[in-house]
């Protein structure tokens, strides 16, 4: 009987014709799962790409087009990004619309790193990559209308506020404190940029010397506020001895030899030329939106919709989350 990935590689090869070389069906390999959009490696007569389509679950697919854009207008920029090739919106050829990119060779950051990686250079490479993004003139990238940016931040509470409504089945320690905190702190609206959207080492390839190879995983991004990516990263950066442990640590927990939040936060502002001045109301920001995030995981097993136990294990990492934003926000004060 064939299997799913033959007939998905038999349609696909009918669909990409001539378009990339070789002959016959692509053999397909899962890279990822999940609830992200999955990967696939995708080879034929010795060449190899990579297929990014949603799960069988996700109801809307429109990310798979909007992440292809984005791919499309980066190509030609200083960011590294995987060649976007073809664009399938059409669900009925492997069941669910697809692209496929260029295949980069690359390691994910990840514990145990491999030997010989200089630390040093891993950490601000991937700073340099998230510069190099902010630095994109987005509307000559054909960017107009990806996003609206204007009223960006003003936004942000009551959007994941609102999504937090729609499952919230508990009182989540100081969330609701911190929601009233960060609607009456937002700063002044800044140049727009691309924000990535989830921007951290789980999402980026390296090189064997550390620097940085391509940054993936493009559909959350959008138009807006790019200080947001740097608050997002910074605020799930530990440093050696650090606690509570923070959120983007659990993939690579040992930090020795990385720089610290504000080497990292200085090399940002001088390779972009943004004021920093408010960057502990963008930590305090991507936390509370992670928080909003996790909690719908932990609302859908205390309910029973999953038996996935690392969803069990995130109804503390919400409420973590919440007091670690709300020590950032203090010790900003405490230093102003």
């Amino acid at each position: 009987m064939e299997s799913p990935e033959q007939a998905a590689g038999e349609a696909l090869a009918r669909f990409v014709g001539d378009a990339l070389p070789g002959e016959g069906p692509f053999r397909l390999e899962r890279l990822t799962t999940g609830a992200s959009n999955w990967m696939y490696l995708m080879r034929r007569d010795g060449g190899a790409w990579v297929l990014r389509r949603p799960p069988d679950r996700r109801t809307d697919r429109r990310y798979i087009a909007r992440e292809f854009r984005m791919l499309r207008a980066l190509a030609a920029t200083e960011v590294p990004v995987p060649t976007p090739l073809l664009l399938c919106e059409d669900p009925d050829v492997i069941g669910a619309p697809f692209h496929v990119m260029e295949h980069v060779k690359g390691f994910t950051p990840m514990d145990p790193l491999p030997a010989g990686v200089d630390r040093a250079t891993l950490a601000r490479s991937l700073v340099d990559g998230l510069a190099a993004i902010a630095r994109v003139d987005w509307r000559a990238a054909g960017l107009e209308g990806f996003g609206k940016p204007d009223g960006f931040l003003e936004r942000q509470v009551g959007r994941w506020l609102g999504q937090l409504e729609t499952y919230r089945a508990r009182e989540i320690p100081g969330i609701d404190e911190l929601a009233r905190r960060l609607d009456a702190s937002v700063p002044p609206a800044a140049e727009p940029g691309i924000l990535h959207g989830d921007y951290q080492f789980i999402n980026v390839l390296a090189r064997a010397d550390g620097t940085l190879a391509a940054v993936l995983d493009w559909e959350q991004s959008t138009i807006g506020d790019p200080l947001l990516d740097l608050g997002w990263l910074l605020a799930g950066w530990s440093e050696p001895g650090e606690e509570p442990l923070r959120f983007g640590s659990r993939y690579l927990k040992d930090r020795t030899g990385f720089p610290s939040r504000a080497d990292l936060a200085e090399r940002y502002a001088t390779a972009t030329g943004r004021s920093l001045e408010r960057l502990a109301f963008y930590e305090a920001l991507a936390l509370f939106k992670l928080a909003c995030v996790l909690e719908g995981s932990y609302a859908a097993f205390v309910s029973g919709a999953s038996t996935n136990p690392m969803h069990e294990k995130m109804g503390a990492l919400v409420v973590e989350a919440v007091a670690q934003a709300h020590q950032v926000i203090a010790g900003s004060h405490s230093e102003g």
